[in-house]
């Protein structure tokens, strides 16, 4: 008699053969992904893995999933490390996923391609976003790693060209899985405290591997977050990172790098010297031409001055003063002789010289001068004025012609 079983139990016993089958742990399986999810709120991948004529199940539990360093897509040709088991729930067989490897490019190199493009499609390696540097920085910052020979270029580099800037560091790894959180932690805390004018971040040469956290978007995001104008100094002249794209400038070595940060100060002094006596000789000729402007002012002043106008119109003066002196001296002189003539003249005909002569004349009580007896009556008073003095006499007769 025919055994019965439930779909469970059927699809229990086969996942027990497929587990128990050691040929089928720990496999690797190449193939094509499609129907590609990562799924938001697990963190979970699931997709179909297919060659030319089949297709298989798979999935990639996060714990896995955290480990790779790219993104899947459709269409990608991958080898993939895993365990094949089946699903009970619904009876199919599936990978379980350990690893995903991108079969003809490296894992890392895909990676970095993809945030490459990723990071660009966000516009976080637009010219028009990069900050220019500062001409004079007073504190430069430098994030590398305190043991490596980066840190000493760039100190040499700084102590010789730029003795006057100051150089505030902050110790970094540069490499392994903590690397791209210090390095991003050092950025932002340069920022929150203000402490430097241009920042340079970088470390010597190595392989993608080792160069790795400055490809991480971590890194790239704070780079691009900085206020303060940030210098990538990653690897050798052939190397590029992402940090390198995100910077405002990229230097091929931290020695260039402190090189671009700041001026040679042998460079300012000459620079300083050409400035300072280009503007001697710009002073001297302004002064020289000033010099000619002040003479020519001078006699213009000279010939148009208050004092000259002064001493002209004080001549002018003068001349008028002995004009109107002289005038008067004439006249005076005209007028002295007339009036000598005059008092000759008046003193001929002068009273007093009639009465001194025996002549005099005759005044009523009023004052008036009498020159007729028909103004007189007897008895009136009058005055009998005469050379040396007056006689007051009655009137006793009259006698008329």
């Amino acid at each position: 008699m025919s055994t019965i079983l439930t779909v469970s139990q059927i699809n229990t016993y086969l996942k027990s053969i497929i587990d128990s089958d050691i040929n089928l742990k720990n496999i690797y399986v190449s193939g094509e992904i499609s129907n590609f999810t990562n799924h938001y709120r697990t963190g979970h991948f699931y997709f179909t893995l297919k060659d030319e004529r089949s297709a298989v199940k798979a999935v990639m539990f996060r714990s896995a999933a955290q480990r790779i360093s790219f993104e899947p897509e459709n269409g990608m040709k991958v080898l993939v490390r895993a365990n094949l088991s089946l699903y009970e729930r619904d009876g199919i067989y599936q990978l379980y996923c350990e690893d995903i490897i991108p079969e003809g490019v490296g894992e890392l190199t895909l990676a970095f391609e993809q945030l490459k493009q990723k990071l660009s499609e966000r516009g976080m390696f637009d010219e028009s976003k990069k900050k220019p540097l500062p001409p004079y920085p007073e504190k430069i910052g430098v994030i590398t790693s305190p043991t490596g020979a980066a840190l000493q270029d760039i100190l040499s580099v700084l102590s010789r060209r730029y003795p006057s800037g100051e150089i505030v560091f902050e110790g970094v790894q540069v490499q392994g899985e903590s690397a791209a959180g210090q390095i991003a932690a050092a950025i932002r805390k340069f920022n929150l405290l203000k402490g430097a004018d241009v920042i340079i971040v970088g470390r010597g040469g190595g392989s993608i591997e080792d160069l790795w956290a400055f490809n991480e978007e971590e890194v790239a995001q704070a780079i691009f977050d900085s206020e303060i104008p940030v210098i990538s100094a990653v690897g050798h002249e052939t190397d590029f990172t992402i940090s390198d794209f995100v910077s405002d400038l990229r230097a091929p070595t931290p020695s260039a790098a402190a090189e671009l940060v700041a001026p040679d100060y042998r460079e300012i002094l000459y620079a300083a010297d050409k400035i300072l006596d280009s503007m001697t000789d710009s002073v001297e000729r302004l002064i020289s031409r000033y010099d000619i402007s002040l003479m020519s002012y001078e006699k213009i002043l000279a010939e148009n001055s208050p004092e000259r106008t002064v001493m002209l119109y004080s001549q002018c003066l003068d001349a008028c003063k002995n004009k109107i002196d002289a005038a008067i001296k004439s006249k005076y002189e005209s007028y002295q002789s007339a009036l000598s003539n005059f008092s000759a003249r008046l003193e001929g005909t002068s009273p007093l010289k009639v009465l001194s002569r025996g002549y005099s004349f005759v005044k009523d009580d009023n004052g008036f001068t009498v020159n007729s007896v028909h103004k007189l009556a007897v008895d009136d008073s009058i005055k009998i004025i005469m050379a040396d003095g007056e006689l007051d006499c009655t009137v006793v007769n009259i006698g008329y012609k």
